[in-house]
């Protein structure tokens, strides 16, 4: 597929929560590409489809796809969807819950080489733990041989599960870091791992109940470390865990940026480099005080990009106007945007306002950006232009670093349990 092709349709109804990782991946040896998504009531197959934890399977090097149902009518809800992880068995594994609907993560794994085939679901019971007040997400990351699942889970706590088969079996390591609740949720964190430590960027509570910073923290060698090396816990997951205000702050509420406040800051997006580098995407209100009507969506978000070099040093940069909130209930959401995992002065944002001019557009537009100074300046390149629809949730699919996997979804979407839209995808060769 060349730049000038039109987006493969590889499935008529899905979307996405970002807060699970990896959604989509890329086996390189046979050019397979899976993507995990939900179907909604809205959509193609209306009630009898939605909730379905679906697989797209793509063979890129035939522009087809294929869908694969992993659990019927789950829940119609962009967060149950599924992270994705390839085993050094070539059996792929899958990992979804509910939205804290139930104390359940749910795991399936796929015969060898093929993610059209999938074993048993076997099921984790968080509910001794919990108390039955639900989980949510999952996220896997690699670390000195051990496989995380990364959920939120007790208190509405970052917790993880832990895994030394590659998913075979699952047992409760513990809380990565804890506080007293504020509102709905415990913090909102995004995963990036090289297989010798796991970073990432996390938040206070949900930008709704709180005016949320970001904090960055990496594990490896069995402790929890600021950007700059230094331990926070240094038995990270057993006994009691630390606040996560103890991590390095990134991105301040409360900060001035051009003379603007800037608050309410959420996270979007985070991967690493080779050179241990990393960049994350955050959010982040603009003018807090000036919005004065509770009602409407905040009307002006913005994305930041960050970049910490080797070492543990920071640079944040304004990087992109967001538009207004997405719907009045959850007046922080964007259009988001994603790193190329294998290029991180390549973003691509989802966002209403053209950022080469600043014009309002009548839809999301998928926008790439390309910096060469660290985030400085960016060159901006339209992906979608004139669309009839908004264009959401870009996401670019690790696992060959000789194609970019470009996944997003087109339509409308008033909840994360109500949608009409279908998963497209532009796969460039680099």
């Amino acid at each position: 597929m060349n730049r000038d092709s039109a987006p493969l349709i590889v499935n008529d109804n899905g979307a996405w929560c970002w807060f699970q990782d990896e959604r989509a991946l890329v086996d390189p040896a046979t050019g397979t590409l899976v993507v995990g998504s939900i179907a909604a009531p809205e959509g193609p197959g209306g009630q009898a489809r939605a909730g379905n934890v679906e697989l797209s399977v793509v063979d890129l090097r035939a522009g087809t796809s294929t869908t694969v149902v992993l659990h019927e009518r789950l829940e119609a809800d962009d967060h149950d969807v599924p992270a994705l992880w390839r085993r050094a068995d070539g059996r792929w594994l899958a990992v979804y819950t509910r939205h804290k609907t139930d104390d359940l993560t749910r795991w399936r794994v796929s015969e060898p080489g093929d993610p059209t085939r999938w074993g048993p679901e076997s099921v984790f019971d968080w509910s001794a733990l919990t108390g039955g007040a639900g989980v949510t997400y999952s996220n896997l990351r690699s670390v000195g041989g051990r496989l995380y699942c990364f959920a939120r889970a007790v208190n509405d706590d970052q917790c993880a599960l832990v895994s030394d088969d590659d998913g075979d079996t699952w047992a409760y390591a513990g809380k990565l870091f804890t506080r007293p609740k504020v509102g709905y949720v415990n913090g909102y964190t995004r995963y990036s791992g090289d297989g010798k430590r796991i970073d990432l960027v996390t938040t206070d509570h949900h930008p709704r109940d709180f005016d949320n910073s970001i904090y960055h923290g990496y594990l490896a060698n069995g402790a929890l470390h600021r950007s700059d090396g230094t331990v926070v816990d240094a038995e990270a997951l057993s006994g009691e865990a630390p606040s996560q205000v103890e991590l390095t702050t990134i991105l301040e509420a409360g900060s001035r940026w051009g003379g603007v406040r800037i608050s309410h800051c959420w996270t979007t997006d985070i991967r690493h480099g080779e050179d241990g580098s990393v960049a994350a995407v955050l959010t982040a209100r603009a003018g807090e005080e000036e919005h004065l009507d509770r009602q409407k969506a905040h009307p002006d978000l913005r994305f930041f990009y960050a970049r910490m070099a080797p070492g543990g040093e920071w640079t944040v940069r304004k990087f992109a106007k967001a538009g207004p909130g997405l719907m009045p209930h959850e007046e922080d959401y964007t259009g988001l945007a994603a790193i190329d995992p294998y290029d991180l002065d390549s973003v691509y944002v989802s966002t209403p306002v053209d950022p080469r001019d600043g014009a309002v557009l009548p839809h999301h537009e998928i926008f790439h950006a390309r910096t060469g100074n660290g985030g400085e300046s960016w060159t901006w390149t339209p992906v979608t232009e004139g669309s009839d629809v908004d264009n959401f949730r870009p996401v670019v699919a690790p696992g060959d670093p000789s194609r970019t996997p470009l996944l997003w979804f087109r339509g409308e979407m008033t909840a994360s349990q109500h949608y009409d839209c279908e998963i497209v995808l532009r796969d460039f060769r680099r």
